[in-house]
This record gives C-alpha cells, sequence and structure tokens, in this order.
C-alpha cells in the first residue's frame, strides 16, 4: 500500500510539474513568435499573441486602450514603418502560473532603431482560451 501511494504521488508531482513547465514554455513561445513578426515588420502577426477581443486591456503611458482593434491601430500609428519599429528583443524575467489558465510575466524590451533605440518594462496577464495561451491585459511602460 505505501509503495503504490508513493508512486501515485511521485507521478502527480512529476505530471504536476510537467504541466507547468509546458504552459511556461508555450508562453515563451507566444513572445518569441511576437518578436519573430515584429523583426519581420508584420503588426497583424505580431498582435496573433493577444486575445482577439473587445475585453482585452493594453495598459500605456496614455492609459487604458481596451478591445484588439483599438491595440492593434494604436500599433500601426505607433509604429508606421520598419523604421519606427526597429528589431526587437525580450528578456522574460518570470512566468508565474497564477492558475491552469492564468499566468503573469514580468520582462522587458529592447528596440533597436536607427531612429534611437526604446526600452522599457512590460507585466502581461495570459489566459489560456480554448487550449491556447493569450495576452488579456498588457501593461508595458
Amino acid at each position: 500500500m505505501k509503495k503504490t501511494t508513493i508512486l501515485f504521488l511521485t507521478l502527480f508531482i512529476f505530471t504536476c510539474t510537467h504541466a507547468q513547465h509546458t504552459d511556461e514554455q508555450q508562453i515563451a513561445t507566444v513572445l518569441n513568435n511576437q518578436k519573430d513578426e515584429w523583426n519581420k515588420g508584420n503588426i497583424e502577426k505580431f498582435m496573433i499573441g493577444y486575445w482577439e477581443n473587445d475585453s482585452l486591456v493594453f495598459m500605456s503611458k496614455n492609459g487604458p486602450i481596451y478591445g484588439y482593434k483599438s491595440a492593434l491601430n494604436n500599433y500601426k500609428k505607433n509604429y508606421s514603418d520598419t523604421l519606427a519599429m526597429g528589431k526587437l528583443h525580450f528578456e522574460i524575467i518570470s512566468i508565474k502560473k497564477l492558475s491552469n489558465n492564468y499566468a503573469f510575466v514580468i520582462g522587458k524590451y529592447f528596440l533597436t532603431r536607427s531612429i534611437g533605440n526604446a526600452n522599457g518594462a512590460f507585466t502581461l496577464l495570459f489566459r489560456k482560451i480554448n487550449g491556447k495561451w493569450e495576452i488579456i491585459v498588457d501593461h508595458t511602460s
């Protein structure tokens, strides 16, 4: 009986740890894909990492922007061409799962541009929707 219990607990811990690790990898993949699309100059594909919903929240120095389309339009306005976009690099500081369906990400971004480099910090709230991790809140400064 004790061997069965120990085996069950070991498998349970391994499964939970593996699932968490896999979720963190999936979230990192979303960010990596965003970086790749940004660096190609493709804002529409960069936005694939975001929840395509009117409830998406993007917080910047000018205050909150609500909705996927508003966030997309804001990116297009502020980064109208590849010169303004530059090359993006992320430094992920931490990915913390809050539950099975929510995760919180802290990181830094770096834009290398001929018109002047830019950098800052971000916090992201991810939600797992239909098995896919998507950004539902983005606070970038």
